[in-house]
């Protein structure tokens, strides 16, 4: 049992080096603290994934329970179509730091001020923790949920920039919100998820300055 469970695992981390890993842990860590802390106590509205199964809890009376997994598992079927298994096997251990530091950060009190009455400061700061989480989570190859997953897949499907995907999915879920939140919220919402989108594109496609000099100079040296 334990030699068949080492050989799952074994394949389950197969290209996964000690950075990768630690930089996944790093974004699970911000993104799930910035939900957590801001997010869930000022009731911003998401989009993606998580506003589609608040939606259709509310108007079908479905327990989130049962929407999300199906939801999710739909997402990443897709991605498993046009991003290949390499993906879905990095997004199964990034998803799983992200359940962890839910659960970790559910453990203690509140950790910042509680921004209920300043909506527009929870959007941009919660639009900053999940922008950088998320995108450092992408970066190595994996997501953090069903959101990344279809946006990744609608990216590489339509060869749109990955903010512009994030926002499609997001507006799209947004306009159906309206249909039982109120304007102001759904604004707020459309605020913090434009930051994200835009910042999980820019740490992905980021390149440290000393990267970019010496692809020149081999770029040189070869002619």
């Amino acid at each position: 049992m334990r030699s068949r469970i080492s050989e799952l695992w074994g394949k389950l981390t197969e290209g996964l080096t000690l950075k990768k890993v630690l930089l996944i842990l790093l974004g699970a860590m911000i993104c799930t603290f910035g939900i957590h802390n801001i997010h869930q106590r000022t009731h911003i509205t998401e989009g993606g994934v998580i506003g589609l199964m608040l939606f259709v809890e509310h108007w079908c009376a479905f327990s989130p329970a049962y929407i999300t997994p199906v939801l999710d598992i739909a997402c990443y079927l897709l991605a498993f179509r046009y991003l290949g298994a390499g993906f879905i096997k990095i997004s199964i251990v990034s998803t799983m730091f992200v359940s962890g530091f839910y659960k970790l950060w559910e453990q203690f009190p509140p950790m910042l001020l509680d921004l209920s009455d300043h909506p527009l400061a929870a959007a941009v700061l919660g639009g900053l923790f999940v922008g950088i989480g998320v995108g450092l989570i992408i970066r190595q190859g994996g997501s953090s949920g069903g959101d990344d997953a279809l946006a990744l897949s609608i990216s590489h499907i339509f060869k749109w920039r990955l903010s512009r995907s994030y926002l499609f999915t997001d507006a799209v879920v947004l306009l159906l919100s309206l249909s039982y939140i109120p304007v102001m919220r759904i604004a707020y919402s459309l605020i913090t998820v434009t930051i994200s989108s835009y910042l999980i594109d820019w740490v992905k496609e980021f390149k440290f300055p000393a990267a970019k000099k010496s692809r020149v100079a081999q770029q040189q040296s070869e002619c």
